[in-house]
């Protein structure tokens, strides 16, 4: 029986056995692409050689992609260890062919690797396969049909599908076609409903799909419309998970050698014996400890590769679908009975399991698991917190508990629906199953819109159509007779651009860097072939497709397609990106030197003003530490290294041999350019650089602050923005020397002028003590004026009794004290219900336009009285809202002049809920 990893190794050696180029899994952070969420598929590396906006030097590929789909349009994370079939991560083996062979040879491949005895040996008795029936105004694919028939299929067995089931598209606009499917029969013992008898396409998880192919030869475009490809293409999914579980002969894709042995680690740290589970925990949903099993052991799997390539638990985006799917693990452990941290040791059963096919899991497996720690640290306490609020909410339903409120706890605290459910039923309360659904529908559907972005568009036909441009930049910034190849005005080609015309324009050759790799594109001009009158002004550069720049122009003169310009680049804002650029490469290193190796780059800006360097670390930066960054940096610029570039080297030499760091968002070819700064940093980089570390002048940190949760940002000038920095510092201290009292002034040397250092240390010494005195004379003050208002709001309730009104048994007290806090009206309203003994408090309090409203309930009336049904009619009166606790319910407002009115007005309130 082969395993798992035989099988991964089989589809792949099969391809390049037939002329494929074998191209490594891409990371699961989409590449430059915002329309995803993760990587779901294997094509998305290559979707924009299929959009015509990149190409490689290969027209076959195939892969073993990791894939996560747990968020956004895919979001079954509910169903993952209850149905045999649904992950959270899993790997599709995919093959594709760009503009080089179709169905024919597509079709063809796809049934010798899966039949034939020298590859999968599929019995051809087990599988069905689907064609595009032809609706919507599309045709049948009566090709695809034919091409089964003719490779022995029998025509029983080839089934016609409509739109939903064998049509594919990219987006609502771009490639598109129909697609045929694999089908594999489990048997009856693998109907999740029980059918014994039932027949193809019967979905009750007999008959499993094991292949995708899809045929791209169209191209929709906005209207709708369907055009024919130029070079068709194929891509086709297969996933490894289910293909294994029929080659192994199990029904669920758990019972593989992909999942056994993470199911077994799982069960020995959650303290689950076989005894307990039966062997439901290597099989089937049939019982809660297995699935929890389960659970685990596929989540384990998504949260250690998602943070092996860079995403962190946070509260949006991917961070916080990763954030779910640890949670989810652990609640599940939770259920198991262990309430200790596990699940940052099922990441070192991860990547036992699967260094051979991604070996990238040996460097990164400490700080996934440190990262997985932290996180299940971090969770112990939410839960703890859910709980008691699950608790609270219980006791508050009389009847029913509300969905939406069950989904709160879900959401944000990670309760699992069924241990919901089962405290609801427990305490003979009903669960609202509809409302949580609706709740989870909508949160879904705000999932969808924050990551749908705008659907990628096939190249313009204009830039399609044209040769690379040769890009000279790294040797010059000045390029003469370069041809007018094409001209974009308004989104369209044209052939000339007149005076204050802006457009687009494509040379053969040019110094112009575009856009890339965080470096801003360059600026310049176009000058007439005479060499001296400006022609156009560049204000940047960019790729529309890989290898064609565009030249972003304002005409100064008319410029024609087939005019001969000069191209030159500003040198000095080239010059001062490059310092920035290489400072950007001094600083991840250094970074790494002293927070860790866990350090990888996020992000970052290269501009000609300024860098922006955004990493992966879980606290601030301490000042000691910023300092101790800089000064290790700047060594390396005052011993003037020399910037080495090394062009065209294999992609797997540079990071094994070179051990150069890959960056974070950036697609890399086979061959690639490696940046090296003597033995401080390596790194992959297609970017223009100082010649040597010297010429960056200084490099001076301006901030560190957060980004998102785990990801942090260093904003940083060098050359003449430190020089700039600088002397805004020497305006500075003139000021601050002037503020600062004659008995904090500066030391002098009895034996020479102050040395600069020494009068900014001691300036700097002398301006914190100064601030300290400030800070501690206002502190004093504004505890002194607080407890003044504190005492006058006391002594104004110290004859209340005309205020306190009784409401049908009630005492009722409504009272106005203008410019407190929300402390101080939680101690007063604490101290007036204490007062009147029994009753209810309302407080209300203006400050700068502003009002805070308080309303206190002692525990005797919480049954009849509650403070949050209390505060809402009365802050509607000021404009505001608010709540809390049956006894004690907060608000705010904006319309202070309606403060008495609402005050007036309590006593009303507390008479109708009494009613």
């Amino acid at each position: 029986m082969l395993t798992g990893s035989e099988i991964r190794r089989k589809f792949l050696d099969f391809f390049v056995q037939n002329g494929h180029r074998e191209v490594h899994s891409s990371s699961l952070v989409p590449a430059n692409d915002p329309t995803l969420l993760f990587t779901n598929a294997g094509m998305n590396q290559f979707k924009d050689v299929f959009l015509g906006l990149e190409r490689r030097d290969y027209s076959r590929a195939t892969t073993s992609q990791k894939c996560v789909r747990a968020g956004g349009k895919h979001n079954d994370l509910e169903n993952v260890g209850f149905t045999n079939r649904h992950h959270t991560f899993f790997e599709m083996l995919g093959n594709f062919s760009f503009g080089d062979y179709f169905k024919k040879d597509a079709i063809a491949y796809a049934w010798e690797l899966i039949t034939s005895p020298q590859w999968y040996g599929i019995a051809k008795d087990k599988l069905y396969v689907t064609v595009f029936n032809g609706e919507g105004g599309l045709s049948r694919d009566a090709e695809a049909y034919d091409l089964w028939a003719a490779q022995g299929v029998p025509k029983e067995r080839i089934f016609e599908m409509g739109l939903k089931d064998n049509f594919w598209q990219m987006g609502d606009t771009g490639p598109c076609g129909p697609c045929s499917e694999i089908h594999y029969d489990m048997g009856p013992a693998a109907s999740e409903q029980g059918h014994t008898d039932c027949r193809f396409p019967c979905d009750c998880g007999r008959y499993v799909e094991i292949w995708n192919l899809v045929f791209m030869q169209f191209d929709r475009d906005p209207n709708g419309k369907l055009n024919p490809l130029p070079k068709p293409s194929i891509d086709t999914g297969m996933g490894l998970e289910r293909v294994t579980a029929v080659l192994q002969g199990v029904i669920s894709n758990y019972e593989t050698d992909l999942f056994v042995p993470l199911i077994k680690r799982a069960a020995e740290l959650t303290q689950v014996t076989t005894a307990r589970v039966g062997t439901a925990a290597l099989g089937r949903p049939s019982h809660k400890s297995a699935a929890s099993l389960r659970v685990i052991a596929d989540h384990s799997r998504a949260a250690t590769f998602l943070i092996s390539d860079g995403v962190l638990p946070a509260n949006e985006g991917r961070g916080y679908v990763l954030r779910k799917i640890i949670r989810r693990a652990i609640t599940h452990g939770r259920l198991l009975g262990q309430t200790k941290p596990f699940l940052n040791q099922m990441v070192f059963t991860v990547r036992d399991l699967m260094q051979d096919a991604y070996p990238e899991l040996n460097e990164t497996v400490k700080r996934v698991s440190d990262d997985v720690l932290t996180e299940e640290t971090r969770f112990a306490h939410t839960l703890d917190v859910g709980l008691e609020k699950l608790e609270a909410l219980l006791k508050q339903s009389s009847a029913t508990l509300a969905g939406e409120e069950a989904f709160k706890l879900y959401d944000t605290f990670g309760m699992p629906l069924d241990f919901m459910q089962d405290s609801a039923r427990d305490q003979g309360i009903a669960f609202d199953q509809a409302g949580f659904d609706r709740a989870m529908e909508e949160q879904k559907t705000r999932a969808r819109a924050s990551w749908r972005g705008a659907a990628k568009q096939t190249a313009n036909p204009t830039y399609q159509q044209l040769p690379k441009s040769i890009f000279e930049g790294y040797r010059q910034t000045r390029s003469n007779g370069c041809e007018v190849l094409a001209i974009i005005h308004n989104c369209q080609g044209a052939q000339e651009l007149k005076a204050g015309d802006s457009g687009e324009v494509i040379l053969d050759h040019t110094p112009f860097y575009a856009d890339s790799g965080g470096q801003v594109g360059d600026k310049g001009w176009f000058y007439s072939d005479d060499h001296n009158t400006v022609v156009a002004d560049v204000t940047g550069c960019y790729a529309p497709i890989q290898g064609v720049r565009a030249h972003q122009v304002v005409a100064k003169h008319t410029l024609r397609v087939g005019d001969k310009v000069d191209a030159v680049v500003n040198a000095d804002v080239r010059e001062a990106t490059m310092r920035n650029h290489t400072a950007t490469h001094l600083l991840h290193a250094g970074l790494r030197e002293v927070l860790g190796k866990h350090v990888k780059q996020a992000g970052s800006l290269v501009a000609p003003n300024h860098l922006r360097f955004d990493f992966s670390h879980f606290t601030a930066v301490e000042d000691e530490e910023l300092q101790d960054i800089e000064d290790i940096i700047n060594k390396e610029v005052l011993r003037n290294q020399i910037v080495e570039t090394i062009t065209d080297v294999p992609l797997e030499e540079a990071i094994n041999q070179y051990h150069a760091m890959a960056l974070f968002g950036e697609k890399y070819g086979d061959k690639v350019r490696v940046v090296r700064i003597g033995d401080f940093s390596t790194e992959l980089c297609g970017g223009t650089h100082t010649g040597a570390t010297g010429e960056i002048g200084l490099i001076k940190i301006l901030k560190e602050g957060s980004v998102s949760s785990g990801v942090r940002r260093v904003e940083a000038v060098t050359g003449e923005g430190s020089l700039r920095h600088f002397r805004k510092d020497h305006e500075l201290e003139g000021v601050v020397s002037a503020f600062v009292s004659p008995t904090h002034g500066e030391k002098t040397r009895t034996d020479g002028p102050p040395i600069a250092e020494e009068h900014s240390a001691s300036l700097g010494e002398a301006l914190r003590m100064e601030i300290e005195e400030k800070d501690s004379e206002i502190k004093r003050l504004t505890r002194e004026l607080d407890q003044a208002r504190m005492k006058s709001a006391s002594s104004s309730t110290a004859n209340l009794g005309d205020k306190i009104k009784d409401v049908k048994g009630v005492k009722v007290l409504a009272h106005r004290v203008d410019n407190l806090e929300r402390a101080q009206l939680r101690t007063l309203v604490d101290q007036l219900r204490d007062k009147i003994g029994s009753g209810v408090v309302v407080l209300g309090s203006a400050s700068n336009g502003s009002v805070s409203l308080i309303v206190g309930v002692t525990k005797d009336l919480t049954g009849r009285v509650q403070a949050g049904k209390v505060i809402g009619p009365v802050a509607q009166k000021v404009g505001g809202k608010g709540g809390g606790r049956p006894d004690l319910a907060e608000a705010g407002g904006k319309d202070s002049a309606a403060l008495d009115a609402a005050l007036e007005g309590a006593y009303g309130v507390v008479e109708s809920l009494l009613t």
